[in-house]
């Protein structure tokens, strides 16, 4: 299992970083790119702190953040590692794999990203190793997203309470790979809840 689970994190950081970068590299900041109609499409937009964009305490508020994304990032190594070794539920291993992987992704961005890449803006595209430095420190990073899915686009009935005539969006949320990894990682930990612990509730009985 420590080997598929390697490979699992390895096929997930490269193809995930592999498309960071390239967006990096070719497109500007709000930049689309439709790839199903309007239903799928490349939208490049950075994440500056938190979920959905928030932020706290500037740039030492980011370096804090960023520790803290590395603390976690060894406490769920640790569980995966610890997991393997004893051989549990092969569906909470790849589960822990996947959310390791999308978690390792991500800090990549956060740790790297503002020293080897210029700053991304509207209609600037940013160069890779440039030769006037990043747009930020070591640990100021901003996490690329792209993935935009708007599934469903549609203006809500007049007869809805409170929501009537709205527009309405679904899916909203720009991501990347890294996301998709810990998403799919948190269903099938949900999903395949009582075979996962099911080791654990016999043993305790």
């Amino acid at each position: 299992m420590l080997k598929k689970s390697i490979i699992i994190i390895g096929i997930i950081i490269f193809f995930d970083q592999l498309l960071k970068i390239y967006i990096k590299t070719h497109f500007y900041i709000g930049q689309q790119l439709p790839l199903l109609g309007d239903y799928i499409k490349l939208y490049f937009i950075e994440n500056t702190g938190m979920a959905f964009g928030m932020e706290f305490g500037g740039e030492p508020g980011k370096i804090i953040l960023t520790l803290i994304r590395i603390i976690a990032l060894g406490v769920i190594g640790y569980i995966l590692y610890k997991s393997i070794t004893k051989k549990e539920s092969k569906f909470l291993i790849y589960s822990l794999a996947l959310i390791f992987a999308g978690a390792l992704g991500n800090i990549i961005d956060s740790v790297f990203y503002g020293v080897i890449f210029s700053k991304s803006d509207f209609f600037i595209v940013a160069e890779m190793f440039p030769k006037n430095g990043g747009y930020a420190g070591i640990l100021q990073g901003k996490v690329v997203d792209m993935l935009y899915c708007p599934v469903i686009q549609t203006t809500l009935p007049e007869w809805l309470p409170i929501w009537g005539g709205q527009y309405f969006e679904f899916f909203r949320p720009i991501f990347n790979i890294a996301d998709s990894a810990i998403t799919i990682g948190v269903f099938i930990m949900l999903i395949f809840y009582s075979k996962i612990f099911k080791k654990k509730f016999y043993s305790q009985k």
